[in-house]
């Protein structure tokens, strides 16, 4: 309180300056950190972070700058109003106190002499020092000290003014070149634009400079008045000033505009090398910004606002100013990015003012220049052109409650974007109306504005929503794909007619009765037609407002014409028969009996179908259609109208006629196969039976037959065909996935994919290796290249320019730094890593190529074996040798080392002619080819022998090994002329002086005698890298004895190595030059996970002991031990303490889960690829081949100083080619809150200087309103302020306090709107951060995705493909393929990561070609970022429709005219979800996410605007997959149903004799194809045929048994109950919403509650209904007792049960552990019996959970809960039929019986409300009293039983069968009373209903329990779960008992010890 008194009296009193002695505080310690500030005192965030700086060098001025911040803080916020603001005063008053007190007694003179020396030393230190900087690191660093120097000014005048002394004149001198100094050196993100950079590496590019000078051509332009001009100002200086666009804005589209228009210029052919703009280059890029703006306006019918001007000078510039303003205008549109016609609209208007201004026009109005509506002053285009228009988004977004309200009652980005598709857009006008329809509220928010009293209220009408309504509706399936569903119900038609007309064979169709029966197909056809139309109408009617008249009109001349038709064709129809039967008499009857004609129906007939005919003809020809869509001539147009309404997007799709021809073919031959099987399998044979049944009549019912006159048995026939009809409508899906097998798997093979799968098949293609990689990886010159077998291996002729040995040299470059990292990442060892390199840098005296050691290795060895045993069988050894050409290689290779070392190290004149002599004779014999005849070869053992001893004194290099070394030689001098060569050298006899041997040499004085090998080039001294590896490759030729076959022996290394290799002998295109590429950014959204691992969590045990770290070292053993090498220890405890290498073991451990650091580096390697490739491009001859590690270890400080260095030249090109930017959304809450993973974020800044991290930006902000007449004061108000920003790494401080002072630094700040998050997460984020990336290609890549080196030396060939047509056009979305990287981690992750795999492989392979349908799935595919960012982004955001939101992208972009296509020559690493849980949440948001799409506009127009076959494939591959999973289920449940039917009424009984009761073929084949899908057949087939691809089809046949084995159809089963569950529940009442998965490793155990929270409604309850459905079959049922089909179908079903009851527990770590069953069971009855309420997490309390359960019923609508009321009649079924057969009604079938039943119903129900409330009324006062109460009617109770029984003759069964009567019907009354909710409570009964649910949800877990805990009883049976859970861990050497109670046991050791 004191400390508020004292505030408050301050507050009144006139404030007085606090002295820095006041500064006393008595709270807590507390660390200060500049960056934990709050958002309101953003400002002082900067003195404080030079206070951190300046501390090591003088902690007083460190003091004083902490002072004056705590003054500022005061300042700019008094009262402490601001979050979290008067905690920070009180800490830093706290810190200042103990400051103060330690830092006076060390000062020297006043604290302004202090601030005044400092302030000197430093300018003369940094500033004076700095001041010549000419690199980028100088650059930063000197722009950090200017910004230091202007805050240490800021602080020593405030201690002057405190002192009262004057600045000196000097300083102010120093300060004012500070300030001008500071304006101009600003951080930047790519290009220093400031005049003092322009001899920065960047801007000496001439394309960068040729951009910058056309930018800066202002010539001409009308600045406002009173404009100060300032240096290098340029066009966007001009557009800001004249529409107040914001200052960062225009900063970063002034980078962004420079890097596009240079990156395109370089691109054309031939451009000027003087600093001109190439007018292609603009033309190009104004063609692709305007795209989208030009289609607008046409579509409009109005004129562009892109007028160009007619002298040429001129022309340059006014499309800069165009471009500009369009960039600007989207760079601040904010949430409008998501709505890019209504950005078309503000464009239109704008460019309009500009053209306006430039060409001087006089305004009608006032007389007066053109000036902008909306222009002049600072953020004045934010504040009245975007916020207006985002308040609407905001205000409907609002509307939606989270996503809570139907649809209908919201408007969603695409209605508000699909306003500004029709003309009366133009009735907002500009400067825009307030009043104008588009910003009128919905009525509600009308009603709630009144009521807060705002004055006025803008418009009374809301427009609604526009062109569409999303409706909650199965009908919506049959609306989008109308013609899908015509053409299966007629052909089910026409199939039923001829199979039961006639002979029953197709050929009975010629039989002219039969042939005119299947002509009423066309009756069926117009029924359709006319169900289509009123669907039609009533989902629209909504819409009904915004719609233009001619939609309204042709909705209804639709409707009057199918009307027409359905009364005009029956009746036709009727007449064309002679004596007409049934339905046509009856309409005869009615018109009239007069003569028929069958012509009359043909010509209705013709005429019906003409529409269709010209479609089929436009079909055949799509380039006519294309035309005809796009077309905007009025006749064309009334044409297509009638067709299908004009719409803005999704005109003109039509693909190539051989595309169409490809995609038709497969269809046809798909429809025919399934056509024919449905018609020969399952309707023909069913016939017989039927028209059998038919003719029975039964008299006699088990049960009270409400219809006993019926006909035809109509029930039975309906309980036979209906699961069979359901399958004909569902297998469709089947045969797509058998065609899509064998079509994917024919693609893939043509694709060359597979040919190199193991390592064995890579070293056998390794020679035509380094030739593909050339060929892909190498931009090709234009210098001819020598042909023929000898070019491909001369080096000799270096100095002719032959281009050879550089093609080896680049090759060796790029192959090793893929080698190198492997390394990294710990897939291999050093000795791999030794034996997987090529020599760096080219030996150019070799003549040879020199291939990796692990080709070469162990060869050379036993070639000697094979010499030395040849004994002169010359013939034989040579053909022994030449067997193995990399034995060759080995021979050649040392041979020529041997000759170049020992020529290098020789230097006597008469030993190198003795050694020229012996190698010139050895070669005489090699050319000869006479070697081994000539020459004794037994004796080469004894001269490698030596020969390795050389080596390795060589290795060694020590002075005093010379003398051995001599020896050495002379050993092999002697072994070579003695042994070896049969004749004797000249020249050595010579040397001896003409005698023997040195027989003459007498006594002569030793300095006189000649010493052999005397002098000798040893020790060698200038000892180059070049050199070491050199002899130590020798070494390893000549030593390594054991094959190196195993090498690399990691499986991942060799995945990625086999894969590598492969894609390079597939086509891609030819890889350009790195100037020349196309340019591309990385956008990755983040949102909270995992940044890096912290060592707390690694080792953290679980419930079990095992920590993540143990978890990790067991799954990954060798890269483990691969890590340890690498950092140099032997074991983990080596590590702790050390904070250098726990780094290092967080980042190991990080990179093998799913953290941010892993993507990053993944994509990082991107950065690495292109700066190594620049270098390759740009390296002279001799820097190529001394390689680039050399370049890159001479790149000292001094090497980067100097400008045109080759590595800073890389460095540019690649700043200039590649951005990457990660949006971490929260990172600024992140920081202020000290939040780990913000310190984190920073780390991966610093680590990778390029990375940029954008965010949104929360402060808040004091804003004056007013002032208060009574205190005559400012009123004040805390606002929160929104901002994107964006920052990179700051430079490390010279004298910085820490080691790494990790601190970032603001690059822009562009203010928004409002909170950027108003739809979905991830999309939001996207778009925030989507304005600061760069360049023609965006790639969107998750936080669980990774990237490998190999494949980012592809980028550049993928990136080619923009400029290729596929098709008719290029494409807009390059998909690539993905690896899943998590199949390792358990049973559960592979089948996962199997199912994945074949999807983002095969799948999309085969929807991209050839059946044109591939879309965007969340894959890391490339966008075309400028076709994109003028059309809504790379996804959409609005709330919950767009739940899925990748794949609205891919939707987006075909309907705009764009084209996806699949490249398989590249993959990224993607991770999955690991556990059941998990894998079910993810499945539930996919399925919802899909229940959504089939709502969505995107799939109806894509349904209507695709021809037939592409719609098919659209159809089967989105919406339709999971139509088919809830069809599968349905056949079941109608399957189980129907026999319910026919057991309990008798029928059965009564057709038993009959086979289509007993031996029905085709309802077992619907059957066998149901559980052909439930058993995930469909996921399998295109599974194996994608390992049989890529692996081999041993191993698929090996993998597929193993999953088998591994129990898979279990997990498949339990994955489509999931699907079908949410996707069901999503269409007809929605609550769809994004659930997070988590991504951590599971290796946890999760409780019993939480599995039956996750499944109970899912998957428990529906299985425990087929379970009674079963069990009451097997009661009363008879027909297939011991037919084995009745095995095949009801195992089944029973397999189903097991499965959806069972699986959770079973796919559970330690699911049967007896101590984790009691856990679990005491954790379960605690959440069943905690009472809910508000506040209370459904994770505690049953209550809530069961609220939150049904919560979508309150959002549901009537339509839905009617529904839901439908589907819940069917469990009063049971009681109905069940109580007729108990044993003691005596086959009684009076309706008096189900009456009865009723009674005792209710007798329990009033029996079990008394109890409970005499429990609450009684139980206290008169406890006696109840207990008896509660013993008499449990003796009641037992009395009744024994009397039914004794009188009665009640049994057992009866028992259980009323138990099976009565249970279903409770929980039908359940389900009713849930549904009617709001009258339930109304009634007051609710918390009855809620404790009869908590009775039934005990019963359902104790049914689940039981059996699980009986099982737990055997300890084998945890045992096998454990083996069958993790068994692909297994199989790689991880002992799962070791890891699920390992480190327990060595814990309770070492405590016993």
């Amino acid at each position: 309180m004191a400390y508020q008194r004292r505030e408050s009296n301050n507050n009144m009193q006139p404030q007085r300056r606090i002295l820095r002695t006041q500064t006393v505080g008595n709270l807590g310690e507390s660390m200060m950190d500049s960056e934990v500030v709050p958002s309101s005192l953003v400002e002082i965030a900067p003195i404080l972070r030079v206070a951190n700086e300046v501390e090591p060098i003088n902690p007083r001025v460190a003091y004083l700058c902490r002072f004056y911040a705590f003054e500022k803080a005061h300042r700019l916020d008094p009262t402490s109003s601001g979050r979290g603001v008067r905690q920070f005063k009180t800490a830093l008053l706290q810190r200042l106190e103990r400051e103060n007190e330690t830092t006076s007694t060390a000062k020297r003179g006043s604290d302004a002499r202090e601030m005044k020396s400092f302030y000197q030393h430093y300018y003369r230190k940094y500033i004076e020092a700095l001041q010549n900087a000419a690199d980028k690191a100088d650059r930063a660093r000197l722009t950090k000290a200017y910004q230091t120097a202007a805050v240490l000014f800021e602080v020593l005048k405030a201690v002057n003014l405190t002192e009262a002394v004057e600045v000196d004149d000097e300083i102010l001198e120093k300060h004012t070149k500070v300030t001008e100094k500071t304006q101009i050196y600003v951080p930047y993100n790519i290009l220093p634009l400031d005049p003092e950079s322009s001899h920065q590496a960047i801007m000496r590019y001439p394309e960068i400079q040729a951009s910058v000078i056309a930018l800066r051509n202002t010539r001409g332009l009308p600045w406002p008045k009173g404009h100060k001009k300032k240096v290098d100002e340029d066009i966007l200086d001009w557009l800001k000033a004249m529409f107040g666009f914001q200052k960062d804005s225009v900063a970063n589209q002034r980078e962004h505009l420079i890097l596009l228009l240079a990156n395109v210029h370089i691109r054309q052919p031939n451009p000027d090398q003087q600093p001109k703009l190439d007018d292609r280059a603009l033309t190009e890029v104004m063609k692709k910004l305007f795209k989208n703006y030009k289609k607008w306006c046409k579509y409009l019918g109005r004129k562009s606002s892109l007028w160009l001007p007619t002298i040429q000078q001129e022309v340059q510039q006014r499309k800069l100013l165009y471009m500009g303003l369009y960039l600007l205008i989207w760079g601040e549109a904010a949430n409008l990015r998501f709505m890019p016609e209504c950005l078309c609209y503000i464009y239109h208007h704008m460019a309009f003012e500009l053209y306006g201004m430039l060409a001087g026009s006089v305004s009608p109005m006032t007389g007066e220049n053109i000036k902008p509506a909306y222009g002049g002053e600072e953020e004045v285009f934010l504040r009245k052109v975007i916020t207006p228009i985002y308040n609407v988004i905001a205000t409907e977004a609002r509307h939606s409650k989270g996503g809570k309200s139907k649809h209908s009652e919201w408007r969603n980005y695409d209605d508000l974007n699909e306003y500004f598709w029709s003309v009366n857009c133009f009735k907002l006008g500009w400067p825009m109306r307030d009043e104008a329809e588009f910003f009128c509220l919905p009525v509600e928010e009308i009603r709630a504005d009144r009521t807060e009293g705002s004055e006025t209220v803008k418009g009374d009408r809301w427009i609604g929503k526009i062109n569409f309504v999303e409706t909650r509706s199965f009908w919506h399936i049959f609306r989008s794909n109308d013609r899908m569903w015509s053409f299966f119900i007629l052909c089910l038609q026409a199939m039923i007619i001829i199979a039961w007309n006639g002979s029953g064979d197709l050929s009975g169709i010629i039989d002219g009765d039969v042939f005119q029966k299947v002509s009423s197909i066309f009756i069926t056809a117009a029924i359709l037609k006319f169900a289509q139309a009123v669907l039609d109408i009533v989902m629209s009617w909504k819409a009904r407002k915004s719609m233009s008249s001619h939609v309204q009109l042709r909705y209804l001349l639709k409707f009057v014409s199918v009307s027409a038709w359905v009364i005009v064709l029956p009746v036709t129809y009727a007449y064309s028969w002679k004596n007409p039967s049934g339905f046509a008499q009856t309409i005869k009857n009615w018109f009239g009996n007069s003569k028929g004609s069958p012509s009359l129906f043909i010509i209705a007939v013709l005429i019906y179908l003409s529409p269709n005919m010209l479609s089929a003809v436009l079909f055949l020809f799509p380039l006519i259609r294309r035309s005809l869509e796009r077309s905007d001539y009025k006749i064309v147009r009334l044409m297509m109208w009638w067709s299908q309404p004009r719409l803005y997007v999704g005109r003109g799709m039509q693909e190539s006629a051989f595309s169409v021809f490809k995609y038709t073919m497969y269809w046809v031959l798909l429809l025919t196969a399934k056509l024919a099987f449905s018609f020969y399998i399952e309707i023909k044979p069913l016939v017989g039976p039927t028209k059998e049944i038919m003719q029975v009549h039964i008299s006699t019912y088990q049960w009270h037959e409400f219809f006993p006159q019926a006909k035809n048995n109509i029930g039975v026939i309906i309980a036979l065909w209906s699961p069979i009809i359901i399958v004909y409508f569902m297998d469709t899906q089947i045969w797509y996935a058998i065609f899509s097998t064998i079509f994917g798997g024919i693609y893939g093979a043509f694709r060359r994919l597979g040919e190199i799968r193991t390592l064995g098949m890579l070293r056998s293609r390794f020679q035509s290796l380094p030739g593909a990689f050339n060929a892909c990886l190498i931009p090709a010159e234009k210098v001819e290249k020598p042909k023929g077998l000898k070019a491909t291996f001369s080096r000799k002729f270096a100095e002719i320019k032959s281009n050879k040995d550089k093609e080896a040299a680049k090759f060796s470059q790029m192959w090793n730094k893929i080698i190198e990292s492997f390394r990294e990442e710990d897939l291999i060892n050093y000795r791999e890593m030794n034996l997987l390199l090529v020599p760096y840098r080219a030996d150019r005296e070799l003549d040879l190529i020199q291939w990796p050691p692990f080709l070469l290795a162990s060869k050379l060895p036993i070639a000697l074996d094979m010499a030395k045993d040849s004994n002169g069988r010359d013939t034989e050894l040579n053909k022994r040798l030449n067997a193995d050409v990399y034995m060759g290689c080995a021979i050649r290779e040392c041979y020529a080392l041997c000759k170049n070392i020992i020529n290098f190290l020789v230097l006597g004149e008469r030993e190198e002619l003795v050694i020229n002599e012996i190698f010139s004779k050895v070669d005489h014999h090699i050319e000869q080819g006479d070697l081994l005849v000539e020459f004794n070869m037994s004796a080469l053992p004894s001269l490698y022998v030596q020969f390795v001893q050389l080596i390795e004194y060589l290795m060694e290099n020590k002075k005093e090994d010379k003398d051995k070394v001599v020896i050495v030689l002379l050993n092999m001098l002697e072994v070579v002329t003695r042994d070896i060569l049969d004749d004797t050298v000249p020249s050595l006899q010579e040397s001896s002086h003409g005698g023997s041997y040195g027989m003459h040499q007498g006594m002569m004085p030793l300095d006189q005698q000649y010493q052999y090998f005397g002098t000798l080039h040893f020790p060698v001294t200038e000892e180059t890298e070049a050199w070491k590896e050199k002899i130590r490759r020798l070494h390893l030729l000549l030593t390594v004895k054991e094959s190196a076959m195993d090498v690399p022996s990691n499986l991942e290394a060799r995945r990625r190595m086999s894969f590598f290799s492969n894609s390079l002998f597939m086509d891609m295109p030819v890889a350009p030059k790195v100037r020349n590429m196309i340019s591309f950014s990385i956008l990755t959204p983040y949102y909270d996970e995992e940044v890096l691992f912290s060592i707390d969590l690694l080792e953290q045990p679980n419930e079990d002991g095992v920590s993540i770290l143990f978890y990790l070292q067991k799954i990954f053993p060798d890269e483990w031990e691969n890590f340890l090498e690498r950092v140099g220890c032997s074991s983990e405890e080596d590590l702790k303490g050390n904070t250098r290498l726990e780094e290092e073991l967080r980042l190991w451990a990080s990179y093998r889960g799913q953290t941010l650091t892993k993507t990053v580096r993944g994509m990082m390697y991107n950065r690495q690829a292109l700066e190594l490739q620049a270098f390759l491009d740009m390296a002279k001859e001799e820097d190529l081949m001394k390689g680039y590690k050399a370049a890159a270890e001479m790149n000292t400080d001094e090497q980067v100083k100097i400008e045109g260095s080759l590595l800073t030249q890389c460095q540019a090109v690649a700043d200039m080619k590649f951005t990457y930017v990660v949006s971490c959304q929260q990172y600024g809450i992140q920081k202020r809150s000290g939040d780990r993973r913000a310190t984190d974020i920073l780390r991966l800044m610093t680590k990778y200087p390029s990375v940029r991290v954008a965010y949104v930006d929360e402060v808040e902000e004091v804003e004056e309103r007013g002032r208060d007449k009574n205190r005559d004061t400012a009123v004040k108000k805390v606002e929160k302020v929104y901002y994107s920003a964006l920052v990179k790494a700051a430079p490390k401080s010279v004298d910085s306090s820490e080691p790494d002072q990790k601190l970032d630094q603001v690059i822009y700040r562009i203010k928004l709107p409002g909170p950027a998050i108003l739809g979905e997460g991830k999309p939001e984020n996207q778009n925030h951060a989507i304005i600061f990336t760069r360049g023609e290609g965006l790639q969107t890549i998750d936080m669980n995705q990774d990237n490998y080196m190999e494949e980012a030396f592809k980028m550049r060939n993928l990136l080619q493909e923009f400029l290729k047509k596929h098709g008719v056009r290029k494409p807009t979305i390059l998909g690539l393929r993905e690896h899943i990287f998590t199949g390792s981690v358990s049973s559960l992750a592979w089948f996962m990561s199997n199912q994945e795999n074949s999807f983002v492989t095969i799948g999309q392979r085969l929807l991209a070609n050839p059946l044109k349908v591939r879309f965007h799935y969340g894959h890391p595919d490339v966008f075309d970022r400028l076709f994109h960012l003028t059309r809504g982004g790379v996804s959409k955001a609005s709330k919950i429709i767009n739940l899925s939101e990748d794949i609205f992208a891919g939707f987006n972009s075909t309907l705009r005219g764009g084209n996806v296509t699949h490249h398989e020559y590249i993959q990224v690493g993607k991770g999955r979800d690991v556990g059941l849980n998990q894998i079910s949440l993810f499945e539930a948001k996919i399925g919802c996410g899909n229940g959504e799409q089939a709502l969505s506009r995107d799939i109806y127009r894509l349904g209507h605007r695709f021809d037939f076959f592409r719609m098919l494939s659209c159809y089967f591959t989105t919406v339709g997959f999971y139509f088919s999973t809830l069809l599968t289920v349905l056949t079941v449940y109608v399957f189980l149903y129907g026999r319910l039917y026919l057991v309990l009424s008798g029928l059965e009984e009564g057709l038993n004799s009959h086979p289509a009761i007993r031996d029905n073929k085709p309802l077992q084949v619907a059957l066998a194809s149901q559980s052909f899908v439930q058993i995930g057949l469909l996921m399998a087939l295109p599974m194996m045929m994608e390992i049989g691809l890529e692996r081999g089809f041993r191993n698929a046949l090996t993998d597929f048994i193993l999953m088998q084995l591994q129990l898979a159809p279990v997990f498949f089963t339990f994955s489509l109950g999931t699907r079908t569950h949410y996707f069901g529940r999503t269409l007809l009442h929605g609550g769809a919403r994004y659930r997070g998965t988590g991504r951590g490793f599971v290796v946890f155990h999760a409780k019993f509650a939480d599995n039956y929270r996750l499944y109970s409604r899912s998957h428990f309850v529906k299985g425990i209904e087929l379970m009674i459905l079963l069990l009451v079959y097997h009661i009363f049922g008879h027909a297939y007792r011991g037919v084995l089909a009745y095995v095949f179908i009801t195992v089944s079903i029973w397999f189903l049960v097991g499965t959806w009851l069972f699986a959770p527990f079973f796919f559970n770590p330690s699911g049967y552990e007896w101590q984790k069953i009691l856990d679990d069971w005491t954790d379960w009855n605690k959440w069943m019996n905690n009472r809910g309420g508000i506040g209370v997490p459904p994770e505690k309390s049953w209550e809530s959970w069961w609220e939150k359960e049904q919560e979508h019923l309150s959002h549901s609508g009537t339509r839905g809960i009617i529904f839901e009321m439908l589907l819940s009649v069917r469990f009063f079924i049971y009681q109905f039929g069940l109580v007729y057969h108990l044993s003691f009604i005596n086959k009684n079938k009076s309706f008096l019986v189900y009456g009865i039943s009723w009674l005792v119903i209710f007798a329990v129900l009033l029996l079990m409300k008394v109890i409970s409330a005499g429990r609450r009324q009684f139980s206290a006062d008169f406890q006696i009293v109840f207990r008896f109460i509660e013993v008499l009617i449990f003796l009641s109770f037992v009395s009744i039983l024994i009397t039914l029984i004794v009188l009665l003759n009640m049994t057992l069964l009866d028992v259980i069968v009323a138990i099976l009567a009565f249970m279903p019907t409770g929980w039908g009354m359940l389900l009713m009373a849930q549904a009617l909710k709001p009258l339930v409570v109304r009634a007051g009964i609710w918390g009855s209903v809620r404790a009869l649910a908590r009775g039934y949800e005990f019963i359902i877990g104790m049914l689940l329990f039981i059996p699980v805990a009986f099982l737990a009883w055997f300890p084998f049976v945890s045992e096998f779960q454990t083996r069958m859970l993790f068994n692909q861990a297994f199989s790689r050497g991880l002992q799962i008992s070791r890891i699920l109670g390992g480190p327990k046991k060595d814990r309770s050791s070492s405590n016993k010890e």
